[in-house]
């Protein structure tokens, strides 16, 4: 019994922390992305099928969610790769991610 109620109390105190990561890259597949590098303004727009698209249509590709990472592969990138995202961003929040592409900036939708 104290072992189950151990688990329960480490669950509870890790539950805040998934919760919030959870909310970021839940917000930004719902509601979409404007991403700003190298002077542009690009515009991501994730589908619930786990497909996506970019750049009028000029990109498209495929999104999943593993662990605390998105995972993109697209018509450009078709290599899968991860990122992660920080943690408890909401719409409207602007924030910078850094990939091998170089840092840009991130507003959620």
């Amino acid at each position: 019994m104290k072992r189950i109620l151990a688990c329960l109390a480490v669950a509870a105190i890790a539950a805040p922390a998934f919760a919030q990561q959870s909310t970021t890259l839940k917000e930004l597949t719902t509601r979409g992305m404007v991403m700003e590098a190298g002077g542009m303004e690009i515009d991501v727009t994730y589908k619930p099928d786990g497909t996506f698209t970019a750049m009028d249509g000029q990109v498209t590709g495929r999104w999943r969610i593993e662990g605390e990472k998105l995972c993109t592969s697209s018509n450009f990138a078709p290599v899968d790769e991860c990122t992660t995202y920080p943690a408890g961003k909401k719409s409207g929040d602007s924030f910078e991610l850094a990939g091998a592409q170089g840092t840009a900036t991130i507003r959620i939708k």
